[in-house]
């Protein structure tokens, strides 16, 4: 394991002690740390909330996440996301703040929050809970995506040798985003399926592209209402989850015109509609 006061990395090293056998070895795990969200809006600066995360595409992740919230309506109101740079903190305490400062005429989210945003690598943002939010934002349907559903259901083919941590680990999930032209752009993985969907938007919205009209994320967990949310407010036109669906995810879907396509292995995928 790393030391106390060194940045965290997204592996770490540790001891086996196999049930069958007296021999010791070693392994390599996913890293899980804490990462803080700061928003700072001229001179003032909030905690918006900690989430537990896979180092690694942290100023993605946090940029993916103002987005998908509503935090911001433009990419332009995102003025720069950066480490904390607090001397009187270690390597490893400023390594898990992340701050993005925002513009000051940002307009205010359109809810109120009843309380800090929880976030876990387990469940994702308990914020935006329902479809009316998205509709009191403005969000409006995507646009169509152009691929049939066989091209969709072959895409998480293209998760195979993208997963570097996961070859290392397999203890993580993937998301990747493929442009309409059907080539995969950016791939990130995390600990939370949640965070991996952020990093990729958020690495989309830092380089200009949202709205990504036409593209298509592939997700390598199960498909619930967030990653739906999540990918609607980014633009995207269709998801291709490697697990199950929810009920709600299908129903939001549905409603914003994403193409929502689950169990996609080898090849082969099913589209879910509201009946």
């Amino acid at each position: 394991m790393y030391e106390r006061d060194q940045a965290p990395t997204s592996v770490a090293k540790v001891k086996v002690h196999k049930s069958d056998s007296d021999s010791t070895t070693s392994d390599t795990v996913v890293v899980e740390e804490p990462l803080e969200i700061r928003l700072k809006r001229g001179a003032h600066e909030e905690q918006l909330g900690i989430t537990m995360r896979t180092p690694g595409a942290d100023l993605e992740l946090a940029a993916g996440f103002l987005w998908g919230e509503g935090f911001l309506t433009h990419p332009s109101e995102l003025l720069q996301v950066k480490v904390c740079a607090d001397q009187s903190l270690t390597l490893r305490q400023r390594a898990n703040v992340v701050i993005a400062q925002i513009s000051e005429n940002t307009p205010e989210p359109p809810r109120t929050l009843e309380r800090r945003f929880t976030m876990t690598s387990a469940c994702g943002v308990c914020g935006s809970s329902n479809i009316s939010d998205l509709h009191a934002r403005g969000i409006k349907k995507v646009v169509p995506t152009a691929h049939s559903l066989s091209t969709l259901a072959a895409m998480t083919e293209l998760l195979n040798n993208r997963q570097v941590i996961f070859a290392k680990t397999g203890g993580l999930h993937a998301a990747l985003l493929v442009d309409p032209q059907g080539q995969p752009v950016y791939v990130r993985e995390d600990v939370g399926r949640h965070n991996a969907v952020d990093k990729v938007i958020g690495a989309s919205l830092m380089a200009g592209q949202i709205p990504l009209s036409g593209w298509t994320i592939v997700v390598s967990g199960r498909v619930g209402y967030e990653i739906v949310q999540k990918a609607i407010t980014a633009g995207i036109s269709a998801l291709v989850g490697v697990s199950a669906p929810t009920s709600l995810a299908i129903d939001l879907a549905h409603e914003f015109g994403l193409t929502l396509l689950a169990f996609a292995r080898e090849g082969r995928a099913k589209q879910f509609l509201p009946q």
